[in-house]
């Protein structure tokens, strides 16, 4: 199940809960010490070089527990007492080559600006260039705020211990934290804490998609109906529709415009296309309706703007829309019995609130908030780092999943034919709010594995790869 986003306190709380279970310190460090190993295996190679960089806190033995399994790697381990006294001895050691820091100087317990000698200290670890892991909180981190206490550890990934700490997903506090990752099951009690932000993990899918009865056939499993795409952005409604197949609904319908219709049609082959009328009546025979993917240009008739607003709020079907339909829906209250799915960047964003991108990005749970509440508590996907799920009350879900090359034209057309292949399916639509965090999480991590692989991918790729893993 997702874990809670909590703050300090909190955590506190849930480490008394532990050791009040009869749970060891000294277990718990162990167990973190060896997912930390794990993690920095993963991220060196046999014969590395690694410098563990520990505190005197439970973060500094966090760290220096993880030296017994770090097999086939040359450790070193810096015991740092005092930054002024110690810096020469790292300037020494960030001589070498190293393939890894672990930073395990600073808890999530800091709340006091560093003094000039911290600084200096830090600033020579962040210059090295070195690829850094960062045990809990990048040391320097406040974990509330999300600022850094003067200066602090600009990590490549880190680690969060139990949960992330409220202030990790803060927008200042990016350039730190990099890749957020949480290390669960390490010996803590279930946690006592609930929250309206939950931390998304791998394990929240273990049993989706469901399994399939042995006797089912096409009809089964949904028909989804696409409007997408226009003279120069055909290449939309075509990843969209593939994408949307590596989903497996039924049966899927591509309505576009004659300007359109042959660069797609001659690119497709198990989705029929066929050309959007005035009189179109996608209500008929489908079971959910993606409206948005390509969507643009100047020749994109009143009419069918006319129609995605109609549709919006009439159909009885899921609809999900995306890029430029977004600014067509009318803000309005809706049915609580019908289910709308938006998928904002956070440039749409701003745009469907009558904001900034700026304002967006500053406080983008309360953007979440709000677009749901003025489009009819619809769900919404609010795209970009740690993308958001959620609607204008209960509980909001973050995926950790995905990486910065996701930022290429048409990865938001893949993601919103992924989730509307899976919403097409009747059994799917039982529980939409996690077909659509399984169809983010699974968007990001295919992007994720891609990168793994090496080499210069591309969006396509991620279709094929999309595929691959589902």
């Amino acid at each position: 199940m997702p874990v809670p986003v909590i703050s300090v306190p909190q955590m506190r709380e849930w480490e008394s809960a532990t050791w009040a279970s009869g749970q060891t310190g000294d277990e718990v460090i162990r167990r973190v010490g060896k997912r930390i190993a794990k993690r920095a295996r993963k991220l060196t190679r046999a014969g590395d070089d690694i410098l563990v960089l520990a505190g005197p806190g439970h973060n500094g033995a966090d760290a220096r527990a993880a030296r017994e399994f770090l097999d086939e790697r040359k450790v070193e381990i810096l015991e740092v007492a005092s930054p002024a006294a110690d810096l020469p001895k790292l300037q020494e050691l960030l001589a070498k080559d190293l393939a890894l820091i672990v930073d395990g100087l600073f808890g999530i317990g800091l709340n006091r600006p560093l003094d000039d000698d911290w600084q200096k200290f830090l600033a020579a670890i962040n210059a090295s260039k070195t690829p850094i892991l960062a045990v809990d909180v990048p040391s320097g981190l406040n974990c509330e705020t999300g600022e850094p206490m003067g200066a602090a550890i600009k990590a490549t990934l880190t680690l969060a211990v139990g949960a992330p700490k409220t202030g990790m997903l803060a927008q200042a506090a990016w350039p730190y934290v990099g890749r957020l990752e949480v290390l669960d099951n390490v010996g803590l009690v279930r946690c006592p804490i609930k929250s309206e932000l939950n931390w998304v993990l791998p394990d929240d899918f273990r049993h989706f998609p469901p399994s399939r009865a042995i006797a089912s056939y096409k009809n089964s499993f949904g028909h989804l109906a696409i409007v997408a795409g226009s003279s120069g952005f055909h290449g939309a409604a075509v990843l969209a529709s593939r994408t949307a197949q590596r989903a497996q609904p039924g049966l899927i319908t591509l309505f576009t415009q004659e300007t359109a219709y042959y660069p797609i049609a001659s690119q497709l082959q198990a989705p029929m296309v066929t050309l959007w009328r005035q009189d179109t009546k996608l209500f008929d025979k489908a079971s959910a309706i993606l409206l948005g993917p390509g969507l643009a240009g100047q020749d994109v008739p009143d009419d069918l703007k006319s129609a995605v607003r109609r549709v919006w709020r009439d159909s009885p079907l899921p609809v999900i829309v995306d890029a430029s339909a977004l600014d067509w829906i009318t803000a309005q209250a809706l049915p609580k019995n019908l289910l709308r799915v938006v998928t904002p960047h956070p440039g749409e964003a701003a745009r469907m609130l009558g904001s900034t991108t700026q304002k967006v990005q500053a406080n983008r749970l309360q953007s979440l908030r709000e677009i749901s509440r003025r489009y009819g508590n619809c769900l919404v996907v609010l795209k970009g780092h740690q993308t958001l799920i959620g609607r204008s009350e209960g509980e909001i879900f973050v995926n950790p999943s995905g990486n910065p090359h996701l930022a290429q034209g048409g990865s938001g057309d893949v993601l919103s034919g992924l989730i509307a292949g899976f919403l097409a399916q009747p059994e799917v639509q039982t529980d939409a709010g996690l077909a659509v965090r399984y169809a983010v999480w699974r968007h990001g991590n295919a992007a994720d594995e891609l990168q793994a692989q090496g080499g210069s991918w591309v969006v396509e790729d991620l279709v094929k790869e999309l595929g691959n893993s589902l």
